[in-house]
């Protein structure tokens, strides 16, 4: 049967823009550059952005482009014989597996904050009490399930349809909004009293903060963020390889899949700062800044019912946009490893997800106590993840791709530079050998050490 593939070009720009914009853009990347130095965080960002992220996620690209295949097949197709890189291609989908048993979760208290303030729940709640609701959210596992449902169940419908008229259709739709919503509420961030001191702590640079928090410290931050931002190293990114066309290099390609994810994580922090400081919250870090300081400062603010329902739904639809990717990783690998139909698949996908969903989700009520190597469910699942599946993932592609012992440097260049657009140049086999694994070490050593 022949594989589908995206309508347009801009199809395949958004679901997999939409796929490395996630939540981590918005509660992690603000906070990070803002207590990092400001610009001078965003400037190592971005050339870290180039150093590392662009590299991996075009050597994702290949992949998929190349074989047209998911990735235990793709790595089948190009490996060495008798060689076994293929094994990397079956962690790399029980790793999509695993990094939905929280993410879903998660996907569901966006959705479910969206509803809160779309239906007035927040009104007359008081701004010490704004905590409050979100840890009885957490204490109620039917809340916390009809919301994941809610976001699995969508997740695989809309993958169900399949390339064309599934994904593309509906994230092409999605992201708009998604970026319209984006651009409205930091214009309405940016109205506010305290904006320029907001901004000021987020952007200019800040060569005090940075001595005090160390300059060695701030670069690791910018590494982590580079790398972990696009989400690469267990083929999340390698199935849309698989679908798209093949008239633009993959550089260019892979530039502005990353430039979309920058926008959104740079512009989720014009939404936050100039607001926090407006209204004199302090800013958070991770899930207590959404969940716990910003529904304080809507609460307080005009029109703070309708602001909080469009940030959320902003949230929903970047998190759900990142659903439906890993989803149909899932739902591709079953078709080409297992030979089912995209029904069956799909089908058999959505239950194992709705079951495997429950531990992370009871983790926070009746399995509280459950502590993994000092973690709770969630943080362990997220450790595996994003501090040993993603880095050494990354590490296989690398080597796979930019030696002999893999597919090797000549036949990843061919396929990079295929079509219009920028192109890798020969020079850089030296930078992917030995330079590009070193910079990825350092990402996985720092987050094991963290």
């Amino acid at each position: 049967m022949e594989r589908e593939s995206f309508k347009s070009r801009l199809g395949f720009i958004l679901v997999s823009a939409g796929c490395a914009i996630g939540i981590g853009n918005v509660w992690k990347f603000p906070y990070v550059a803002g207590e990092n130095g400001g610009g001078i965080f965003v400037i190592l960002y971005l050339v870290f952005l180039v150093l590392m992220g662009i590299p991996v996620l075009t050597m994702e690209l290949a992949l998929g482009r190349s074989t047209r295949q998911s990735i235990v097949k793709a790595y089948k197709k190009l490996e060495p014989k008798k060689s076994k890189w293929h094994i990397h291609g079956w962690v790399s989908i029980l790793g999509c597996y695993l990094l939905m048993m929280f993410y879903t979760t998660v996907s569901g208290w966006m959705l479910d904050y969206c509803w809160k303030f779309g239906s007035g729940a927040f009104e007359g709640v008081k701004t010490e009490n704004a905590e409050g609701v979100f840890n009885n959210m957490l204490a109620d596992p039917w809340e916390m399930t009809l919301f994941m449902v809610i976001t699995v169940v969508l997740g695989f419908v809309v993958c169900g349809g399949g390339i064309k008229n599934g994904i593309e259709r509906v994230s092409k739709v999605m992201m708009i909004c998604l970026l319209g919503l984006i651009v409205v509420l930091a214009v309405n961030s940016l109205t506010l009293s305290g904006a320029a001191k907001g901004l000021e702590f987020y952007l200019m640079p800040n060569i005090e903060n940075v001595n005090k928090v160390g300059w060695a410290n701030v670069i690791s931050a910018a590494m982590n963020q580079a790398f972990f931002t696009l989400s690469i190293g267990i083929a999340s990114m390698e199935i849309f390889g698989s679908y798209m066309s093949r008239d633009n290099t993959l550089v260019s390609e892979s530039i502005r899949i990353c430039a979309l994810d920058t926008f959104v994580a740079i512009m989720s922090g014009l939404i936050i700062f100039p607001a926090c400081f407006s209204f004199n919250v302090e800013p958070g870090q991770g899930p207590a800044l959404i969940f716990m300081t910003l529904p304080k400062i809507f609460i307080n603010m005009p029109l703070g019912r309708l602001w909080g329902t469009l940030f959320f739904l902003f949230m929903s639809f970047a998190s759900f946009s990142t659903v439906t990717a890993v989803f149909e990783n899932l739902i591709s690998s079953c078709m080409d490893n297992f030979g089912f139909s995209r029904r069956k698949s799909t089908i058999i996908n959505c239950l194992i997800m709705l079951v495997a969903s429950m531990p992370c989700l009871l983790g926070f009520n009746a399995l509280s106590g459950v502590q993994l190597a000092g973690k709770g469910i969630l943080d362990m699942e997220d450790f595996m993840v994003s501090n040993l599946l993603l880095p050494i993932g990354a590490l296989i592609y690398v080597v796979f791709c930019s030696t002999k012992f893999g597919w090797g440097f000549e036949n990843f260049r061919a396929e990079v530079n295929t079509g219009k657009g920028i192109r890798l140049a020969g020079g850089f086999k030296y930078y992917f050998r030995f330079a590009l694994p070193v910079l990825i070490l350092v990402v996985l050593i720092s987050g094991l050490v963290r």
